[in-house]
């Protein structure tokens, strides 16, 4: 094995030891929770070195670069969007991406229904919710979320599969919990005002620093980047 998927191989494996770790401590089926593997800042080759591994899920943060890596990388992957998505770079997103994981307006969720209608796709989507109310983060204020509930009801040509959030950064994982656990309560809420109808099941919350206390409040999805690089380059800010 080259050194390359030797480091990825270790790395994997120390974060899949962690998520099961944290899923026996909150008795859950370590099943349950997706890995999403964040590329933005990998080169080309990690990420190929990952999908030799058995790593299909793949998240980028932008628009272009999921586009472009879709093309670029071939094999059993299945693309997520997890940043920002301005309304005029949903067209050539909508082939591509498989969950959209940061839905923040209704005004894009009118954007995406309107292009999924043109297009004949069905996509998944998650709404973005800024639990902590940070001003420097993007995403439904929770009360104006419920207050609107009734609105997730009308779409017919996408399907809202639950709710996604960034915990604030901190030093200490554990103070992350509240936002997550925030985040859990309010989906259960906001499913019992929408009804069967809006599926609601993704809970997609935890990165590098703090995804074992997003598993045990009942993370589905994990993003984790430099998790699973480490090692291969210089520190960068990734997620």
């Amino acid at each position: 094995m080259s050194n390359l998927l030797s480091t990825l191989s270790a790395n994997l494996a120390a974060v899949r030891d962690r998520i099961a770790a944290a899923a026996d401590r909150s008795n859950r089926d370590p099943d349950e929770v997706v890995l999403v593997a964040v590329t933005k800042y990998a080169e080309l080759d990690w990420v190929r070195g990952l999908i030799d591994l058995g790593v299909t899920q793949l998240g980028e943060s932008r628009p272009q670069q999921l586009v472009s890596r879709s093309e670029s990388l071939a094999g059993p992957v299945t693309w997520h969007l997890i940043g920002h998505l301005q309304r005029n770079k949903v067209r050539p997103v909508l082939p591509v991406a498989t969950l959209i994981h940061s839905v923040d307006s209704f005004r894009l969720l009118d954007r995406i229904e309107t292009i999924a209608e043109e297009l004949g796709v069905a996509p998944r989507v998650l709404l973005e919710v800024n639990v902590t109310r940070e001003e420097s983060k993007n995403g439904f204020v929770p009360s104006d979320l419920l207050g609107h509930s009734d609105r997730l009801t009308g779409y017919r040509h996408l399907v809202v599969d639950g709710l996604m959030t960034m915990a604030p950064r901190v030093d200490d994982p554990e103070l992350a919990r509240p936002a997550f656990a925030s985040l859990r309560q309010l989906r259960e809420t906001l499913a019992a005002a929408t009804g069967p109808n809006v599926p609601l099941g993704e809970l997609s919350m935890g990165m590098s620093g703090d995804f074992e206390i997003a598993v045990e409040e009942g993370a589905t999805l994990v993003r984790i980047g430099s998790g699973l690089f480490a090692g291969l380059a210089s520190d960068e800010a990734r997620p």
